[in-house]
């Protein structure tokens, strides 16, 4: 990536991988990026979107035609930077308004050295990604600008999703405590894999201490912090890569500890199951996501990020290495494996976001899930 200085009226393309191409100009950092060209379909939250780690080495495209409307505040980050490679709106605000706001998201993203476009015909990119899929994808603006020839060379050039060992890049390098909020009940550790800061804050809410450790946390610094569950949390790249989180969650299973998985703690658990995981068309990527929780037939409004699942059977209780496994959770919309559960051992996960920042919160009693299993082996 390369950046200059701020030019709202500096002219911009974006080049997808199959050649087609969307004129517009500058927004935020001017220069040139690269990533996996995705689209999120939330009408709110897109601070939480550009701040999420999951969102790593990816250009988002917002379906919302208008963004930056609220501006930017130091409240709501899931984590320290933006983490997407580049940004791709319709109308941006052309002067935010909320009382909550400390600058306007085009100043945020100048900041951040993030390079995005607006202007683009949104609606007919994100009807392209759905009918070709996801694919690489450059924006280019300024200086950067050559002819499209050149501009789509330098796209095919870029590295792939498929294959991307990426969890490490983006978790913490040391750990850290977010205590419990209140009384403490329990100790948990979670490792990182791309955690949100709304996360270990939902557990905190239930008396939980969370220690956060490193993806490459060994199942010896798991358990030296003495936890009553264990929690695998959301993280961008393949889950096909991920050797180290699945050996480790291996290790937490055959001690029958609680445990709980997010997104791409979902796929490790599928993967440390024995069932295998592949990329999806388009992925799923926003706030209304229709999912049905099967132990209980509630229909739920959920926060998706992911573009890879697990491939596990929907219609039949699997045997595995820990027992016998079934797929908890289904996306209504195209049946993709949306949980997981052990039915033998105090272990499920779900693919989906329930901590859900800025919301829907229909998921939010997952946690307490989490609660009832240690509160279940405690007894």
């Amino acid at each position: 990536m390369t950046i200059s200085t701020r030019g709202a009226q500096a002219p911009a393309v974006l080049v997808l991988e199959d050649g087609r191409a969307f004129h517009g100009r500058a927004y935020g950092a001017v220069g040139e990026t690269f990533g996996e060209a995705v689209f999120s379909t939330g009408m709110t939250g897109y601070q939480e979107t550009l701040t999420d780690p999951s969102y790593h080495r990816q250009v988002v495209v917002m379906t919302a035609p208008h963004v930056g409307n609220t501006g930017v505040n130091d409240e709501d980050p899931e984590s320290a930077r933006i983490w997407v490679s580049g940004y791709v709106v319709r109308d941006p605000a052309r002067k935010p308004s909320n009382w909550r706001s400390q600058r306007s998201l085009d100043e945020e993203l100048v900041a951040q050295g993030v390079v995005g476009i607006s202007g683009v015909d949104t609606r007919a990119l994100t009807r392209h990604l759905r009918e070709r899929g996801a694919m690489r994808v450059g924006i280019f603006s300024g200086n950067a600008i050559a002819d499209e020839g050149t501009l789509l060379a330098k796209v095919r050039q870029a590295p792939e999703m498929t294959g991307a060992d990426l969890s490490a890049e983006v978790a913490t390098k040391e750990a850290y405590i977010v205590p419990a909020i209140g009384t403490k009940k329990f100790t948990v550790a979670a490792v990182d894999l791309g955690i949100k800061g709304m996360t270990p804050h939902r557990m905190a809410e239930r008396g939980i201490e969370v220690h956060v450790l490193p993806a490459t946390a060994t199942l010896e610094e798991v358990y030296a912090v003495e936890p009553d569950g264990v929690f695998f949390s959301n993280g961008p790249g393949d889950p096909s890569t991920a050797d180290h989180p699945v050996a480790l969650m291996q290790g937490v299973l055959e001690r029958s500890t609680p445990l709980f998985g997010i997104c791409f703690g979902n796929q490790i658990l599928g993967r440390a199951l024995g069932f295998g995981t592949y990329k999806l068309k388009y992925g799923h990527r926003g706030i209304n996501q229709p999912v049905q929780d099967r132990t209980t037939g509630k229909v739920e409004v959920t926060a998706h990020n992911h573009g890879f699942a697990v491939d596990a059977p929907l219609d039949k209780v699997s045997d595995t290495e820990f027992g016998r496994a079934e797929v908890s959770h289904v996306c209504l919309n195209d049946q993709v494996v949306e949980g997981l559960q052990l039915l033998d051992r105090p272990a499920f996960s779900v693919q989906y976001h329930p901590e859900a920042a800025a919301g829907p919160h229909d998921a939010a009693y997952l946690f307490d899930r989490f609660v009832s299993l240690m509160e279940g082996q405690r007894a």
